[in-house]
């Protein structure tokens, strides 16, 4: 059996419980996606119930799409209490290089405990390679090729896996790099596309210690239920819908 494959079968095997700090955008999405593949989420932000959730949870996502000074605190809090309780967590950096806030919100949160995995668009990751070194911006339009420098700086800066998202995938740790094809073109046009990818990452770093394989693994799976998904769609709302069909479906 492909090792990509068997990481989603062990998702279907052992499903794992996804702790998801995650924003009021995408967490019905997300929530959907990982029930579909197998896992069990919960979307929980409150810092009361933080390291209790944690403590029967396989692995964190820690995800910046809409902040707030509490939430902050929570996710730094969270990014802690993963690192002391040894739970894997991925890292989803949205708005990167946007605003000084999230340039700053990034940063406590990798000095809290550094993600095993960060997963952005291009421009997301060379805006926080740029942070760890001097803060500032970058074109948001930048293609996921032109920020693979960046990535490899990035992960062996932190020692750890940096996932690139866009028409074409990458997987980078380090030297090792991992281009991963497939997808849709109607992706783009439905919210909450690379936030779910993130969270279904989270999944498969809940049952594979190899955050490069369990990252390739949560990538391939994105484009091929992407390409599947657009056959069976007329645009962006049968495309969600057959997405998480797709998912759900995948071995039946």
């Amino acid at each position: 059996m492909d090792k990509r494959e068997n990481v989603i079968k062990k998702i279907r095997e052992c499903s794992p419980l996804v702790h998801n700090i995650t924003n009021y955008v995408v967490m019905n999405n997300t929530a959907n996606a990982l029930l579909a593949i197998g896992a069990s989420p919960i979307m929980s932000h409150a810092i009361e119930e933080i390291e209790d959730i944690l403590n029967i949870s396989s692995s964190l996502v820690i995800n910046m799409g809409t902040l707030s000074e509490k939430w902050i605190e929570s996710m730094v809090f969270a990014a802690k209490k993963a690192n002391e309780l040894n739970k894997p967590f991925v890292l989803d950096p949205v708005g990167v290089g946007a605003s000084m806030y999230r340039n700053e919100t990034a940063n406590k949160i990798i000095e809290s405990s550094t993600p095993n995995v960060i997963r952005g668009n291009a421009s997301e990751i060379m805006a926080l390679a740029q942070i760890a070194i001097a803060t500032k911006g970058v074109d948001s339009t930048a293609k996921s090729k032109d920020a693979i420098s960046a990535a490899q700086k990035l992960s062996k800066k932190l020692n750890n896996t940096i996932v690139i998202s866009g028409e074409m995938d990458f997987v980078i740790t380090q030297d090792t790099i991992t281009e991963i094809k497939g997808g849709s073109s109607l992706m783009p046009a439905v919210t909450g596309m690379g936030c779910t990818s993130t969270s279904i990452i989270g999944a498969c770093i809940g049952v594979e210690s190899d955050f490069h394989l369990a990252s390739c693994a949560g990538m391939e799976l994105m484009g091929r239920i992407g390409k599947k998904a657009e056959k069976l769609s007329h645009g962006p709302s049968s495309f969600q819908m057959n997405f998480i069909d797709s998912l759900y479906n995948l071995y039946k």
